[in-house]
Order: structure tokens, then C-alpha cells, then sequence
């Protein structure tokens, strides 16, 4: 979800609880799975979850945001999830924080220029020897699937910089 901040185009993002089963304290797209009020996966169904997640996550007001339609359905190995990006712009901003400790235990806004500064890119190593694109932004390490869309995103919207993908960053960073 892209809004206008104060630096331009800005990205919502929000740190997972360090106590769930998935993903814990992993920094994210506010979202989740598709319940059966949302509808069909093969229409709407990932619009509203995506709405009706952002709102319980981040108490962002769902009427201030304009969908524009979702991205290919991706597969997450590590966890057997299938996820379908949307991708929306936040053209009302609302306030927006912690909803359910819970489940969320930060949310955050990112400047478009800082995902695009070479200075915040880097290459995050798993322990397992997987690497892929990162980005240290606002105290946060984001890496793993959100990390790749906000890397595709920036590269097919033009904003991509030339960027050290030698630099590499261990999951393992804040130790």
C-alpha cells in the first residue's frame, strides 16, 4: 500500500509479533489469509482480505485506500503459503498503529526515496545459505517475500538506483 508522507510516496509496512507461528517479528505488507466473507479467490476475494487484514492489523481506515488490482499469486516455500499481492494507494491517509499486540508489534511507513537510497540495500544471508534482496529502513531489516516485491516493484516502476548487491547482510544483524 503506497500513501503520500511528508518525503514523497511512502510504503506501509508493519512488523509481525515475535510470538506467532509464522514469520515472527518478520517486517511485512499488512495482510493475510482469505476468509470466507471476502469471496472467491479467482475475483475479489484478495481485494477485501487485503482491506479487511490492512484494518485489523493497522487500523488504517480501508475507504481512504483505491485498489488497483493484485500481482501474480507466489508461493512461499518455507512456510506452504500462497500469496497474491495488492496493490493500492493510500490517496486518505488515516492514522495507523498497533491494532492486536498479538498479531502486530509495529506499524510503520517507509519514504519510497529511503527503499531506493543504495545505502539501504543489501543482500540478506539465511543461516541456510538463501540470500535475496534487502532493505535497512526505519530500525528494520526487511527481507524474504516482502523484501522481493518491494525489490520488483522498484525495478519495473523505474526507481531502481545501482545498488552494492555484494553487500551482504546476515539474518542475524541486531546480535
Amino acid at each position: 500500500l503506497f500513501g503520500e508522507g511528508a518525503r514523497g510516496p511512502e510504503l506501509l509496512l508493519m512488523e509481525r509479533a515475535g510470538t506467532l507461528r509464522s514469520h515472527p517479528g518478520q517486517p511485512s505488507f499488512p495482510g493475510g489469509s482469505l476468509d470466507p466473507d471476502d469471496g472467491d479467490q479467482a475475483t475479489t476475494g484478495p481485494l477485501r482480505a487485503a482491506l479487511r487484514e490492512a484494518e485489523e492489523e493497522t487500523g488504517l481506515d480501508p475507504r481512504g485506500v483505491q485498489l488497483f488490482g493484485v500481482l501474480p499469486r507466489l508461493y512461499i516455500p518455507v512456510s506452504s503459503f500462497v500469496v497474491t499481492p495488492v496493490l493500492g494507494w493510500w490517496r486518505a491517509p488515516s492514522p495507523v498503529g498497533v491494532v492486536d499486540p498479538a498479531e502486530t508489534a509495529r506499524v510503520f511507513t517507509v519514504p519510497v526515496a529511503d527503499l531506493t537510497d543504495p545505502a539501504n540495500r543489501a543482500t540478506a544471508v539465511h543461516p541456510s545459505g538463501h540470500s535475496g534482496p534487502a532493505f535497512l529502513v526505519e530500525s528494520a531489516l526487511v527481507w524474504g517475500f516482502t523484501a522481493g516485491v518491494i525489490d520488483r516493484i522498484v525495478h519495473y516502476a523505474g526507481w531502481e538506483r545501482p545498488w552494492d548487491r555484494a553487500r551482504q547482510v546476515p539474518l542475524d544483524w541486531r546480535a
